[in-house]
């Protein structure tokens, strides 16, 4: 499948950081992120599941070895093309913008964590069309995981960043360093959101909200949402169909 890639601010940082990406401490639980939303979303070996935002490809390797179709799309090549190196049996991989997703009702789950697209799309944004090409990829009553940074944490918590009430959006002057530990500084800007504005913007994109949950990183669990996370885990089902337990 083909798609008109856009470019985007995180493509250099990509480029630089490559597989030393796979060095932060925030992509070491993934193992522990799978098995939480495998159980959650109900996933099964034979299902087909989208993974938005994919970087290097460690949750769909993780969804790959459970026997789970996966297929990963990232604006970035570097990490498309890292991704392929060693993917598993069921796990591919393509360069796409997320903000224009092609796919029609072909994947009984997605899944869009570690600002995988979602909340990389600064100010002027399109988490929304991120949303709704997500929400079109998927097969009716089909689930999504979904990770946002935690708008209440970022303004008691990020001290080294600076936060735009008006925007929702952290800025944030940071280092990161490529595999021979060449660094970098660079300009990281997150979209931070609150459980009532990820609601809306699930009931617009047409999916019905059952769990926002606060998490952070290797530590995924259904729960009440609190200042107190840097993350929330989002999970949705695209409508109509009608899951019980809804909060």
């Amino acid at each position: 499948m083909s798609s008109d890639v856009g470019s985007h601010w995180f493509e250099p940082m990509a480029d630089h950081m490559g597989s030393a990406y796979l060095r932060y401490s925030f992509t070491k639980g993934t193992s522990q992120e799978i098995d939480h939303i495998v159980s959650v979303l109900g996933l099964a070996p034979g299902m087909r599941v989208l993974d938005v935002g994919c970087g290097p490809g460690r949750h769909a390797y993780e969804l790959a070895r459970r026997g789970i179709s996966v297929h990963g799309i990232d604006i970035s090549q570097t990490f498309v093309d890292l991704a392929r190196e060693s993917a598993p049996d069921g796990a591919t991989f393509e360069r796409m913008d997320a903000r224009s997703l092609e796919f029609d009702a072909e994947f009984d789950a997605a899944i869009c964590l570690c600002q995988g697209a979602f909340g990389l799309m600064t100010a002027n944004g399109h988490d929304i069309e991120v949303l709704r090409g997500i929400r079109r990829a998927l097969k009716a009553g089909g689930g999504m995981a979904l990770s946002a940074f935690n708008a209440y944490f970022a303004v008691k918590y990020f001290e080294q960043a600076t936060f735009d009430a008006g925007t929702g959006v952290s800025h944030e002057v940071t280092e990161i360093r490529n595999q021979e530990g060449v660094a970098q500084t660079v300009d990281l800007w997150t979209g931070c959101y609150t459980p009532r504005e990820l609601r809306l913007m699930l009931t617009v994109c047409d999916f019905e909200p059952h769990s926002i949950s606060s998490v952070d990183p290797g530590g995924y669990q259904e729960g009440s949402a609190t200042t107190e996370s840097s993350e929330f885990l989002v999970i949705a089902f695209a409508t109509p169909v009608r899951r019980m337990g809804t909060r």
